[in-house]
């Protein structure tokens, strides 16, 4: 793979600049208001266009392996504990294995899905609600049961690091509107309506390679005004294999402004810290991008996120 030099990396924001691109956002998706956001985009019509994209029924994950063990961008790794001891079912007769997780949801290593009630900015949530109702016994409205039935549409990949011609792309980088329609075009294809937009940015390749790194100081993402694409298309659900967020910020006083825009502004859900790394090469041996995507979060009815895994039908 021929290694391109790094591009040229867009403005910084200030605040006004990143105001007025927030309110911009916010009235261009005003049909994303309420609890569901915008997956209202997801008409049964267009889950059924979906299932159209299904042709070999090859199923691939989207999710990396939840992390037990500590790191630079985990400091507070899952906890495996097992229910039973080991000795106690050597004996004769019926014997179950037990164990328990607990998770930090929202961490910089395992896959996971925002809910709406996840970004709280200027003392409120998305749609206005008033940031009291996410309380110390758990969110009152936004929650992750927005999605309890699934979210199944078509996944669309654009993978950015190949459009670029590298492995990966470096801590820091952006993706613009550019980066993604340019990989529109050299992947023969044109998010929609109602899509589920994955962006690969390489993190997950460079982790494996390279190792860990304290992605919450340092990582690529989207650069806010790509924000506007995503406007444009009316896509319904934003994932990446990074943060989508990229660390440093590129908004002076807000650090986490792709968040602020995709969840605040627009009501979308988004997909965190995923892997592409087993989908990339399937979609470039079959020559097509574009598959049947099912996201099934956990219910939990207060909370703020889910763990997930993702799964790809080709």
């Amino acid at each position: 793979m021929a290694m391109h030099a790094r591009p040229a990396q867009p403005p910084r924001l200030s605040e006004d600049e990143f105001g007025a691109l927030y309110r911009h956002l916010r009235s261009r998706t005003v049909w994303a208001a309420g609890d569901r956001g915008a997956l209202t985009a997801l008409t049964p019509a267009l889950v059924l266009a979906a299932t159209r994209e299904v042709r070999t029924g090859r199923t691939v994950t989207l999710a990396a392996p939840v992390e037990t063990l500590p790191g630079p961008d985990n400091p507070e790794p899952a906890k495996h504990r097992m229910s039973g001891r080991s000795e106690e079912n050597t004996s004769s007769g019926l014997h179950f294995a037990r164990d328990s997780f607990a998770m930090n949801v929202h961490g910089d290593a395992d896959s996971h899905i925002d809910a709406l009630c996840h970004v709280i900015y200027d003392g409120t949530l998305h749609g206005g609600v008033p940031s009291s109702s996410v309380t110390a016994g758990g969110a009152t409205t936004l929650t992750i049961e927005a999605a309890r039935d699934g979210i199944v549409g078509r996944g669309v990949l654009l993978d950015i690091p190949r459009l670029r011609g590298v492995p990966w792309l470096e801590p820091g980088d952006h993706v613009t509107a550019d980066d993604l329609a340019a990989a529109e075009t050299a992947q023969h294809l044109r998010v929609g309506e109602g899509d589920l937009l994955l962006v690969r940015v390489g993190h997950r390749r460079r982790r494996t390679e390279l190792g860990p790194w304290q992605a919450a100081h340092e990582r690529a993402g989207l650069h806010p005004s790509a924000l506007e694409f995503l406007a444009d298309r009316r896509v319904a659900v934003l994932g990446g294999d990074g943060n989508n967020d990229t660390a440093p910020s590129s908004t002076e006083g807000v650090d986490f402004p792709v968040h602020v825009l995709a969840v605040h502004a627009m009501g979308l859900h988004l997909l965190d810290y995923l892997q592409f790394e087993d989908l990339a090469p399937v979609c470039e041996a079959e020559g097509r991008w574009s598959f049947l995507c099912v996201i099934a979060p956990l219910r939990l009815p207060d909370a703020t996120g889910s763990p997930v895994n993702p799964i790809a039908v080709l």
